[in-house]
Parts: structure tokens; C-alpha cells; sequence
């Protein structure tokens, strides 16, 4: 009998695919340059890099991307709205890899930390009551909570109080991925946020981080 996410018989020499879903930090916002990091330092392209052959990582990241919630600001964040498209444009997919929540934090959304962990659940529902994955089940999910903010957290007022709440990501992830019976990654015990604006994080990692997911995944997708 097959394991939930293994890959069917007579398919070993399939490309297995993983899709990283995020924002910013998984687009690869340079918190010192201002700018994007190459494709060499990149977190997911790390991951694709530490699997090897036979593997395709597919970036999806975007700056200001939120859980569930519409930006009545920066518009087109909503991460729900996009997933589902998302899943079908890249189906078939083995894995997705959740990253989010920080945005969540913005002080417009007055969002406690319970709050975010349950949005991510939103997402996580999504993926698993999906056709994207081989023969048209679910792809497995691999769930990760981001590090806490360091503060003094950069942009002013935008994240007034989000450093504290950043620090209930692990435990209430944690207790997310055990109810919807997922897997999960706190990546504070992995990665710092820069100091420099309390948020982003810096080239070294993103190389700690790929390589941390690389391991997960492994383990996960056979």
C-alpha cells in the first residue's frame, strides 16, 4: 500500500515538482541592496540546487502577498485568491511549500498571531482539497512558520507591535500543521531576520533555509 505523497509505481523516473508559494522573502527581496538576490542565492533556487536532479522547484513569490486578507492598499495581495489558479497552472505538483504570514502583521489588518495561523490554514485546506497533484490527488504540504521579526522593525508604523506577535508563529503553526496533518518547518529555529529592516532575509539565510526545506521535502516526497 502506498504512503500518503509517495510516487505511484512505474513513475520513478518522473520529474517531481514543488511549488513554493510566498512573498517577499520567497522572491528573494535583498535587504541590503534593495533589490532581488541572483539565482544562485534565492531560497527556493537553494532547495532546487540541494535536491539535484529530477527535481523542478517553481518560485512563487510576491512582496506584500497576505493569507487571506485583500490589501485595501496595495491590492492583488490576497494569497487565497491566487493559490487556486496557481495550483491548476502547475498541476501536476508533489509538494507545495507555504511561506507567509509576516504581511499578515501590518498593523491595517490588526491581526493577533492566532489569526494569521489560521489563515495560513485557509491555504493549507486549499492545497489539500485540490486536484494538482499526481493522478489527481492533493500534493503534500509542507508548512512553514516564519522566524520572528527583529525588531526595531523597519517601515515605521506599517508593523507597529508585529515583532511580538512574530514570536507566537512557531507555537501556533505548529499546533495548525498537527489538526490539518501536515508537515512543518519552524524556520526560526533555522534563520535570523535582518537587522537591518527586522523582516527580510540576508544571502546566508537563504542558503541555511534552502537547505533546511531540501532536507524536509526529502522526506516527504520519496
Amino acid at each position: 500500500m502506498e504512503r500518503p505523497g509517495s510516487i505511484p509505481q512505474g513513475e520513478d523516473n518522473m520529474i517531481r515538482r514543488i511549488l513554493c508559494y510566498g512573498d517577499s522573502n520567497t522572491w528573494g527581496y535583498d535587504p541590503v541592496t534593495k533589490d532581488r538576490f541572483d539565482e544562485t542565492t534565492r531560497w527556493p533556487r537553494v532547495l532546487g540546487q540541494a535536491l539535484g536532479q529530477g527535481w523542478e522547484v517553481i518560485e512563487e513569490g510576491l512582496g506584500g502577498r497576505t493569507t487571506v486578507w485583500d490589501d485595501p492598499i496595495e491590492g492583488y495581495k490576497n494569497g487565497r485568491d491566487y493559490l487556486i489558479p496557481c495550483l491548476e497552472s502547475h498541476r501536476p505538483l508533489d509538494a507545495v511549500v507555504l511561506l507567509l504570514g509576516i504581511n499578515d502583521l501590518k498593523q491595517r489588518f490588526s491581526l493577533s498571531a492566532y489569526d494569521v495561523a489560521q489563515g495560513v490554514g485557509v491555504l493549507v485546506r486549499v492545497v489539500q482539497a485540490s486536484q494538482a497533484g499526481r493522478l489527481g490527488r492533493p500534493p503534500q504540504v509542507l508548512l512553514l512558520a516564519p522566524p520572528p521579526l527583529a525588531p526595531p522593525v523597519a517601515y515605521g508604523e506599517m508593523f507597529a507591535g508585529a515583532a511580538e506577535k512574530s514570536r507566537k508563529f512557531s507555537a501556533h503553526f505548529a499546533l495548525l500543521a498537527q489538526e490539518l496533518g501536515c508537515a512543518f518547518l519552524d524556520t526560526g529555529q533555522v534563520v535570523v531576520s535582518s537587522p537591518l529592516d527586522g523582516i527580510h532575509f540576508e544571502r546566508e539565510e537563504h542558503r541555511k533555509l534552502g537547505g533546511a526545506v531540501a532536507e524536509s521535502i526529502g522526506n516527504l516526497v520519496a
